[in-house]
């Protein structure tokens, strides 16, 4: 039973990142899963619900891809940039080795209905996520009284999503320079690379 619904889970993945979140439809699910389309409502009420267990499909994996570290062994104050490059890189790497998911998610975070449902999502799977960045708050307490709404950790999510599209597109190439390019455009931005 459990493998059905991971199947239709991963067809709805792949059928959006081929006919976008408004365009995917029972058939092309039954098409990618193999399973008969009613089978789709045995576990999901409707295409809303099935779009939403996608996207938590997903960022449960992602932040699985935090949770073997301890904050406390981390020293924020005498290597950040090296600490976050190592946070930054399996995360960067995890979309890059998964294009349909960092299509799906990237287009789900991008819906406007998006913003309603993040404000009353259980997001208790990033417990450990969130102890890494109290973790940081606490070396740089400055920064995090600078950095209101959160706009440093978009600009993370954002912008690693977007390059690993780019690297899953062939648009850059998937190589230990562009992963080096990409984490240094994001945490110093323009001003630095054009100095």
């Amino acid at each position: 039973m459990a493998d059905s619904k991971e199947l239709i889970e991963k067809a709805a993945i792949k059928a959006a990142s081929i006919y976008g979140l408004k365009g995917v439809r029972v058939k092309h699910i039954q098409k990618l899963s193999g399973l008969c389309g009613s089978s789709i409502y045995t576990y999901f009420g409707g295409e809303k619900e099935l779009m939403i267990a996608c996207f938590e499909r997903i960022d449960h994996q992602v932040a699985a891809l935090f949770d073997d570290v301890d904050p406390k062994q981390l020293n924020f104050q005498k290597e950040p940039d090296e600490i976050i490059y190592k946070l930054w890189l399996p995360y960067f790497e995890w979309f890059v080795a998964h294009p349909n998911e960092t299509v799906f998610y990237q287009m789900f975070r991008e819906d406007p209905s998006f913003n309603a449902y993040n404000k009353s999502r259980d997001v208790s799977h990033f417990t450990n996520f969130f102890e890494i960045l109290k973790a940081f708050k606490k070396a740089y307490p400055q920064s995090a009284r600078n950095m209101k709404n959160n706009i440093a950790w978009i600009h993370l999510l954002n912008g690693t999503l977007t390059y690993a599209r780019n690297v899953n597109d062939r648009n850059l190439p998937f190589t230990d320079q562009t992963e080096t390019d990409v984490f240094a455009f994001l945490m110093y931005g323009l001003s630095n690379i054009i100095k």
